[in-house]
């Protein structure tokens, strides 16, 4: 109940999505967090390393959405330096 568990990934990758980030193979994205044991971690591996793999984030906003993409990292408890791991490779 007060817990945010399996549900969330997809809630989460859904956000950023509407927020106006494009995600290249979100396919193999979601089926490696649907895997993982704590799957905040793995987004966060996945949004530094995952570009060896075909795993990018591209902001389509231009920028415009950064609130949106703030609420959706806050909304689903991520760290600071989770944030700042997808900031620095979030292409633009």
């Amino acid at each position: 109940m007060g817990s945010l568990s399996n549900e969330s990934f997809e809630q989460f990758l859904d956000s950023l999505k509407k927020a106006g980030i494009s995600i290249s193979n979100e396919a193999q994205l979601r089926e490696r967090l649907a895997e993982a044991q704590r799957w905040r971690f793995a987004f966060q591996t996945l949004a530094a390393n995952g570009k060896s793999i075909g795993i990018c984030f591209e902001d389509r906003s231009s920028g415009d959405n950064l609130a949106e993409i703030e609420r959706a990292f806050s909304e689903f408890q991520f760290s600071e330096k989770s944030r700042a791991v997808f900031a620095a490779n979030l292409k633009h």
